[in-house]
């Protein structure tokens, strides 16, 4: 349940910044979506591989629906690596926009 709201926050957070930049706003939030499943895939993934390697009884109790230390600990890692990509994302945002010459520069010299 905690991730579908992390998931609707993600997405919020992605069409904001990309309604501030005049971006298409449900890519970035798909964008998002897809950023925050990946890294829970991959954690999910990586710590399976080390629960079988280090401890191959362990794999046949697992409980998937309860709430565990590993749960909060991806919850935190996949929430780090969305505001990681948002924060690069910005930066070539603003990077593009201030290379980008103004209106006003573009109507210098055009007659009225």
């Amino acid at each position: 349940m905690l991730s579908i709201f992390i998931l609707i926050g993600a997405y919020r957070y992605y069409a904001q910044l990309a309604e501030r930049f005049g971006k298409t706003k449900w890519q970035y939030g798909i964008l998002a979506i897809g950023i925050y499943l990946g890294s829970q895939l991959l954690f999910g993934f990586s710590y399976g591989i080390y629960k079988g390697i280090t401890d191959p009884s362990s794999v046949d109790n697992v409980d998937y629906a309860g709430f565990s230390f590993v749960n909060l600990i991806s919850w935190i890692i996949s929430i780090a690596v969305v505001y990681g990509v948002y924060q690069l994302l910005e930066k070539k945002f603003v990077k593009e926009h201030i290379s980008k010459p103004s209106v006003e520069i573009e109507k210098i010299g055009e007659k009225d």
